[in-house]
């Protein structure tokens, strides 16, 4: 799946719009605390968190992740949203919780982490 489509599955907002969304998604991964996430993401993965500062950009860009994926309607600060976009990592905000993203993603056959 690619992230244009993952877009669409979570009804989600592109809010780097500038960032290739005709990346594949790999797997997906949800998780909140950055040092954990260090550990175990992986290239090409959607990430959800309700973390919305650099260092979340900082950690995707780390793994090679495909994108993050911010729950509930949360939007990234626009210090991250700009440096996600040099990096070329998208970042989608959907308004379904973080329970919905996954149940659907799991659904559409993305599998969790290796």
């Amino acid at each position: 799946m690619t992230i244009n489509e993952l877009q669409a599955l979570l009804q989600a907002k592109n809010q780097t719009p500038d960032v290739d969304a005709g990346r594949e998604v790999a797997c997906g991964y949800t998780c909140d605390l950055l040092s954990w996430v260090m550990a175990h993401g992986e290239p090409d993965m959607a990430w959800v968190t309700v973390q919305t500062h650099m260092n979340v950009v900082a950690v995707a860009v780390l793994a090679d992740m495909a994108c993050v994926v911010l729950p509930e309607g949360i939007e990234m600060e626009q210090e991250g949203l700009d440096k996600a976009t040099a990096e070329g990592l998208a970042v989608l905000s959907s308004p379904l919780s973080a329970y919905e993203i996954c149940g659907r993603m799991a659904a559409q056959g993305i599998p969790p982490r290796a």
